[in-house]
């Protein structure tokens, strides 16, 4: 669904303060700004995220709804169920098919959503999809790297299966440490399904195959992948999904 994200050359963060007037989602790419793709991205990803024809392909939520067994609308809903209109919110990689465009109109009125990637072909397509919601503004980041704000809440949406064990744990402290007090982390992803599940021995095919990364969620816990110290500042809960083969996990950092 999304890319791993690994550490890249310094880029400057577009500014998104709250009181913006204005977060044109269409801002041009500028070269210099676009990082470097790091080597296990191509090695593993490329034919999803970075072949043009691909991409144009994945990128329609007839194809994501297919990937997610026809669970495509509910998962969405469960991540947007945890924010409100009026909040900024970090969705932390580019996702296909329709999630941004629904978050940010799930923000409205006077939220702002921040979408950040490392690939500039993904930035590309996901700036054309929010062109009709001004309170969006999509850019490059890495997510694994730390903040130079903080949100209301952060939509990470089938990012962690896609990264190594190390990225899963710079990801998710970089998160939970741009969420606010009283705000909201929310990670919505593969879990470990049932044991009868009759889809489970067909994911494991896949997991091993094509996302060698995602089987390590069906052992454990996000919050595992947390320091203690960011761990312990929030408070956990958990719900699955499909038999256990999904899972929505929310942080919500103490006052």
């Amino acid at each position: 669904m999304n890319k791993p994200h690994a550490v890249v050359p310094d880029v400057a963060l577009e500014s998104l303060d709250k009181d913006d007037p204005d977060l044109p989602a269409s801002r041009p790419v500028s070269v210099q700004s676009v990082p470097e793709i790091p080597e296990y991205l191509r090695k593993v990803y490329t034919w999803a995220y970075l072949t043009p024809a691909y991409s144009r392909y994945l990128d329609t939520s007839l194809v994501v709804s297919a990937i997610l067994w026809g669970n495509m609308n509910r998962l969405m809903r469960a991540g947007f169920s945890e924010f409100e209109p009026g909040q900024s919110v970090l969705q932390p990689a580019c996702v296909y098919g329709s999630f941004s465009a629904h978050l940010a109109a799930r923000l409205q009125p006077g939220g702002h959503l921040h979408v950040t990637d490392v690939a500039a072909n993904q930035v590309e397509a996901c700036r054309a999809k929010l062109t009709d919601y001004p309170n969006s503004l999509v850019g490059f980041a890495d997510a694994a790297h730390p903040r130079d704000r903080d949100y209301d809440g952060v939509c990470c949406f089938f990012l962690l299966h896609e990264v190594p064990e190390d990225y899963k744990r710079r990801i998710v402290d970089s998160l939970l440490a741009a969420t606010r007090p009283g705000g909201k982390t929310v990670f919505v992803d593969y879990h470990g399904p049932h044991w009868a599940h009759p889809l489970r021995p067909i994911m494991i095919v896949v997991w091993r195959l094509l996302e060698p990364y995602a089987i390590a969620l069906s052992k454990n816990e996000i919050r595992s992948y947390a320091s203690k110290d960011l761990a312990d500042a929030f408070t956990w809960r958990k719900e699955t999904y499909f038999g256990g083969l999904y899972q929505k996990v929310v942080a919500e950092r103490r006052p």
